[in-house]
C-alpha cells in the first residue's frame, strides 16, 4: 500500500486536530533519558538503550558525564527544599551518567510508561524500573515527565550543538504507528 505524500498527511493532521479538538502527537516531539549511577555502574545502558530503540525511538543526543553539584540543582530545582535532596545530590554525583535525547511520536508519555513508576515496587512488570531497580532511591532511570519538563532538561543538558539531526531508514515506518 502506498502512503500518501507528506503535505496530504500534515493537512490530515491538522484537520483533526482543528476538527476534534484533540492532540495529534508530533513526530519531532523530544524528551530527556538519564541512564543513573547504579544504571551505568551495574551495565544496563545497552539494555536500556535497546529498550527504547526497539520501540522506534530515534536517539539524537547521547553522552557520558560526571554531573555536578550546579547542574543537578537546576535539574532538581523542584526538590531542593525536600529532606531527601542531599541524598539524591550525592547518589547522583556517586558516578557517571548517561544523558540522552530522544525522538518520536507521544515520546514523552510512552517513554513514562516503558520507565514505569519510581518506586519500583510500584512498577508494573515489563517496565525498565520494575526489572531493573533495586530500591526506589536507586531506580536505574530518569524520564522527563512532560514536554515542557524535556524542553527544560534538554536544555540544561546539552548544547543545540549536541543533538543531531539524521534521518533514520526506517523513520517513515515509526512515524506512521
Amino acid at each position: 500500500m502506498e502512503s500518501l505524500p507528506l503535505y496530504v498527511t500534515s493537512i490530515v493532521l491538522w484537520l483533526t486536530k482543528e476538527l476534534f479538538q484533540i492532540s495529534v502527537p508530533s513526530a519531532k516531539e523530544r524528551t530527556f533519558i538519564a541512564v543513573k549511577p547504579d544504571g551505568v555502574q551495574r551495565r544496563l545502558v545497552g539494555q536500556v538503550i535497546h529498550r527504547f530503540e526497539r520501540r522506534g525511538f530515534k536517539l539524537v543526543g547521547l553522552k557520558l558525564l560526571q554531573v555536578s553539584k550546579n547542574l543537578l540543582s537546576q535539574h532538581y530545582c523542584q526538590l531542593t527544599k525536600k529532606p531527601f535532596y542531599p541524598d539524591l545530590v550525592e547518589y547522583m554525583t556517586s558516578g557517571p551518567v548517561v544523558a540522552m535525547v530522544w525522538e518520536g511520536p507521544n515520546i514523552v508519555q510512552t517513554c513514562r510508561m516503558m520507565v514505569g513508576h519510581t518506586n519500583p515496587a510500584e512498577a508494573h512488570a515489563g517496565t525498565i524500573r520494575a526489572d531493573f531497580s533495586l530500591h526506589v532511591s536507586r531506580n536505574v532511570v530518569h524520564a522527563s515527565d512532560s514536554l515542557e519538563g524535556a524542553q527544560r532538561e534538554i536544555m540544561l543538558w546539552f548544547d543545540g550543538h549536541d543533538l543531531l539531526k539524521w534521518d533514520c531508514i526506517d523513520q517513515s515506518v515509526t512515524s506512521e504507528l
